[in-house]
């Protein structure tokens, strides 16, 4: 019961994020519409500011839905594509670009900010379990250790999301990500 009170708290304040900016986003609009108590948002959080350390949350959630959903047949070197254009297009259609932005630069100045990092993460885990798949079959290079490879392909996603952001969400980030990121990822193919 708390993992969920705690999940629909993220939930809906991300949501809101979204919808009115996270400046004009309140406690009292996050309490309100997720139908909770004043004393259960702060049992769970001591302020707004902490749910922006819950980024990673919330994309792990989201790889945790996508490696459900992964279609059949597909190569692992496609897995990984397809995986960055389902993400980057729910990045783009639940997160404002001003937020992510300053989340991603937060990242690289506070240390209370860097959990996207965070090696243990679900999504680490899963990409390197995509890798290790690949490499055993011999469709992903073995000149890379799969460490580096997850590196490789987490600093790409990164490019993706940090052009968009410094790009004003000008553009699509999925189909940005559709034509642009096979291309960035060739070398983890065995040549």
């Amino acid at each position: 019961m708390a993992k969920n009170t705690r999940e629909k708290i993220i939930k809906t304040a991300w949501k809101l994020f979204y919808e009115e900016g996270f400046a004009e986003t309140t406690i009292n609009d996050i309490i309100r519409e997720a139908d909770i108590s004043k004393g259960t948002f702060y049992y769970y959080f001591n302020s707004k500011d902490d749910l922006l350390s819950t980024l990673s949350e919330v994309l792990d959630r989201e790889y945790e839905r996508l490696e459900g959903e992964e279609p059949e047949g597909l190569s692992c070197f496609d897995k990984l594509i397809w995986l960055n254009y389902e993400v980057h297009s729910f990045m783009e259609k639940n997160m404002d670009y001003r937020l992510l932005s300053y989340l991603y630069s937060a990242q690289i100045v506070k240390e209370s900010f860097s959990a996207l990092l965070n090696r243990n993460r679900y999504y680490y885990r899963y990409i390197e379990k995509i890798m290790e798949h690949g490499q055993k079959s011999g469709e992903l290079t073995d000149e890379m250790s799969v460490s580096e490879m997850v590196r490789y392909f987490s600093m790409g996603e990164r490019a993706l999301v940090t052009e968009w952001c410094m790009n004003n969400g000008s553009f699509s980030l999925g189909e940005f990500s559709k034509r642009i990121f096979p291309k960035l990822m060739q070398g983890l193919k065995k040549a």
